[in-house]
């Protein structure tokens, strides 16, 4: 396989946000009881304004999709919920200018560089919801999460079961960005996961298969029977076994995500088949060209962002109305080869939607080092995922885009992780991870949410009968 080198809306408690700047504090002061009670009020659960927006093209949150469609089993693909929807806006670069302001830069470059991508808006669903247990949690973070001395890019403490930051930092925009992408490194998908994953590389036009494996994880932090005081300090813990392509059979990952990466920086240990030994493989984390990602983005630009946040200092810039995929069942029901097109996702299977998103930027820490850096996220605020990312090379330059297609999920309740994709916009390739696609077995099979055994997730279990 080839490998490669390499206008704002806030809400009223985070008016303050937008103004000035400040020194990362070792720790905030708690939520007053007062703030964290607008959760059961004018907010969501989660911290999102419940309200919708002026000329009513976001609806009001009234608690998101919690019934499954009517004869759906779990042995079937969730289906696309809103597939009657019509259309209200097809964008390209004959008409983006008059609706720039709700458009992410990546994607204005490549509606310039491509006369052909264009992206169809469809009506918003507010559909994100969780377990009660969530909601009841992420009110007793809102009073009682800490940043970890050094500041929120650092970690976290304090925190369990729930969104760790519901209400950022209203005083300091520094701390309130590291915040929000804490959110999104703790969004609320499920308790575990067991799936199938192809990754898919389109390069000079070309569809390859670049890697399939399975990934099963749990969240030690995401457990309803689980407490602040019992809890690890792991967010997530991952283990993938490669299949293909044939120099990959065989070959484990295990990795562990800390909320402090300052007492638990992240962990991570491969089993290399053809070696018949175990490694820790520390290397494997922040801009090192990922595998999965078929060296076109780096571990941390999985899921849009993945990973320790202390190479970067974070901003938050401010909340804006701004078209995102949401809602995006459709996408996989479709084969790859249908999906994938030479120079972008199919736009015919992609489904776009105006929401209010948290809108950071992070710029290189003195003396840290990245391939990208300065990077803008736009973070999802009913959900925390962040579902689109613009990165700059060292000149400026526009040079990679992630997306995040989320996959609505009323069974769990939550919205997950579909699939994650990076565009190298300068040498015009990408690469998908992600699924299920309409595809042979194992790859079609549908993602099971059933508690894993602990033991999948300890790395001297990864090749048991070779050295460790």
């Amino acid at each position: 396989m080839k490998r490669r080198t390499f206008n704002t809306l806030m809400t009223s408690s985070a008016g303050a946000l937008a103004a000035g700047m400040a020194a990362p504090k070792a720790a905030r002061a708690v939520v007053t009881p007062d703030l964290a009670a607008q959760l059961k009020t004018t907010l969501t659960p989660f911290g999102a304004e419940r309200a919708g927006n002026a000329d009513g093209s976001i609806p009001a949150w009234t608690g998101g999709l919690t019934t499954t469609p009517d004869g759906w089993t779990p042995a079937q693909p969730m289906p696309d919920m809103f597939k009657s929807d019509a259309k209200v806006v097809s964008i390209n670069a004959s008409n983006m200018a008059q609706y720039e302001d709700k458009l992410c830069e990546s994607v204005k470059f490549m509606m310039k560089k491509w006369p052909d991508f264009r992206i169809d808006v469809y009506p918003t669903h507010r559909t994100a919801a969780a377990p009660q247990w969530v909601y009841d949690n992420t009110y007793q973070n809102a009073l009682r999460t800490t940043p970890v001395a050094g500041g929120s890019r650092l970690g976290f403490a304090n925190a369990y079961g729930g969104i760790p930051f519901p209400i950022p930092d209203p005083n300091d925009p520094l701390e309130a960005g590291a915040q929000i992408m804490w959110n999104h490194n703790t969004r609320w998908e499920s308790c575990n996961y067991n799936r199938m994953i192809s990754a898919w590389v389109v390069s000079q036009g070309q569809l390859t298969l670049a890697l399939g494996y399975r990934n099963t994880e749990t969240s030690p932090y995401y457990q309803p029977d689980g407490t602040l005081e019992t809890y690890n300090g792991y967010i997530r813990q991952y283990h993938e076994h490669f299949y293909s392509p044939a120099n990959f059979n065989g070959q484990e990952l295990i990795e562990w995500q800390p909320t402090n990466t300052t007492n638990q920086p992240m962990q991570v240990w491969q089993y290399l088949a053809g070696q018949g030994r175990v490694r820790k493989a520390p290397e494997l984390t922040y801009d090192t060209p990922a595998s999965t990602l078929d060296g076109i983005g780096g571990y941390d630009e999985y899921y849009v962002f993945y990973g320790a946040l202390d190479r970067y200092d974070w901003k938050l810039l401010g909340k804006r109305e701004v078209y995102i995929p949401y809602n995006n069942n459709a996408l996989f029901l479709a084969t790859p080869e249908n999906a994938h097109q030479p120079h972008f996702m199919n736009p015919d299977l992609v489904r776009w939607e105006l929401h209010r998103v948290w809108v950071v930027e992070a710029t290189l820490h003195q003396g840290a080092r990245n391939v990208l850096p300065r990077r803008v996220f736009y973070v999802d605020e009913d959900t925390w995922h962040a579902v689109l990312g613009d990165a700059y090379d060292a000149q400026g330059n526009l040079y990679h885009h992630q997306i995040m297609f989320m996959e609505t999920r009323p069974d769990v309740p939550s919205t997950a992780y579909g699939n994650s994709l990076v565009y190298n916009l300068q040498a015009d390739e990408y690469v998908s991870g992600g699924g299920a696609w309409d595809m042979p077995a194992p790859y079609n099979e549908p993602v099971s949410f059933a508690p894993l055994t602990p033991n999948t997730f300890n790395p001297q279990t990864l090749g048991a009968q070779d050295s460790f």
